[in-house]
């Protein structure tokens, strides 16, 4: 072989060997980033304000007794930086639902505003359920498109709850392709009193999902103001598992004023004097109340990105644990309290 020959081999044997070397680097970094865990994280004060100027040195995560890195950290004032947000919308639209949409009508249309602002980079669907699930609208980034659907509701039969959520979590939110440090924050919020009479899902059932797929869910409660639903505490654990809260606007709303159900007669148990009109006001600034709790919940989420100290190699449940290096201040700390590892040929 001549010296030019030989030269000639040599090179292209080269230019082989760092392709490869290339594709494996390449390949390797792909992996990495799979393999991140989000964890949306709320931080409130002992007042239920949202505490905004954390750094990524307050935070310590935990997963399964271990402590992990932080490698990615988006703060929670940084919303231009965070992974778009899906949320799915699940109303209840059974009998029961009947007496109180109106009241709660216009302030869910105010809550898709706030999470999906028009021509942005986050969506939102509606779900309705009744003795079935029915998708009314499937996603978009047009906050009308879900407003007007939601004002042409109709209600009636038993109430799939626990079906709706899992429909929501599994075919719309389901995390297939996974996208590691990108994959975009998933939310769902329950419009509705946590009774469920007609689902084929149980609640055990919904929690795997959310956990699985990583969706947080929050509830605004339609329980009134003198009214126990034991149920309600379907919506409570579904928030506790998920991290995410359950609001309650119609609970004490009357307590400072002279209004609707404030005055008892003697006409009958069952016979109140309409007084002031100030319960009306006092419903309608409680409603929003809750609405700014549950859009700041999600607004107000830091983003914390982590790579477990074991691969996805298990279908076990891991825990995490997240603390706060702010000594002796009181706060809550709200985030899920793990996930499920994906199946296999699936990211979590």
């Amino acid at each position: 072989m001549s010296l030019r020959a030989f030269l000639c081999l040599a090179a292209l044997l080269g230019m082989v060997a760092l392709a490869a070397a290339q594709t494996d680097s390449e390949d390797a970094t792909i992996r990495v980033e799979v393999n991140v865990v989000n964890l949306p994280v709320t931080v409130t004060d002992s007042e239920g304000r949202f505490i905004s100027d954390l750094n990524k040195a307050d935070f310590t995560v935990w997963e399964d007794g271990q402590q992990v890195e932080i490698r990615y950290f988006t703060r929670s004032v940084e919303e231009e930086k965070k992974p778009p947000l899906y949320v799915g919308f699940v109303v209840d639209l059974s009998n029961t639902a009947r007496l109180y949409y109106k009241t709660y009508q216009s302030s869910i249309g105010d809550l898709a505003w706030m999470l999906v602002p028009e021509g942005g980079r986050n969506k939102g669907f509606l779900f309705g359920y009744h003795t079935e699930v029915d998708e009314l609208v499937d996603f978009t980034n047009d906050p009308v498109t879900l407003t007007e659907r939601m004002e042409s509701l109709k209600h009636g039969g038993g109430s799939s709850m626990f079906d709706a959520i899992y429909r929501a979590c599994t075919d719309k939110l389901v995390s297939i392709p996974y996208q590691g440090a990108s994959e975009p924050r998933k939310v769902v919020v329950v419009i509705g009193d946590g009774h469920d009479n007609a689902s084929k899902r149980s609640l055990d059932e919904v929690v795997h999902a959310a956990q699985l797929h990583q969706v947080t869910i929050y509830s605004v409660s339609t329980v009134g103001w003198g009214y126990h639903q034991a149920e309600e505490a379907n919506l409570i654990r579904l928030a506790r598992e998920t991290g995410g809260r359950v609001v309650r606007p119609l609970q004490k709303v009357h307590k400072d004023v002279a209004g609707y159900l404030s005055k008892p007669q003697d006409a009958g148990n069952y016979q109140y004097e309409v007084g002031t009109g100030g319960y009306a006001a006092a419903q309608l600034q409680a409603l929003y109340q809750a609405i700014l709790d549950v859009a700041g919940n999600v607004q107000s989420q830091y983003i914390l990105g982590y790579v477990p100290n074991r691969s996805f190699s298990d279908q076990n449940f891991r825990q995490i644990d997240v603390e706060l290096g702010l000594a002796g201040a009181e706060v809550e700390v709200y985030h899920r309290r793990g996930y499920f590892p994906p199946q296999v040929g699936e990211q979590p």
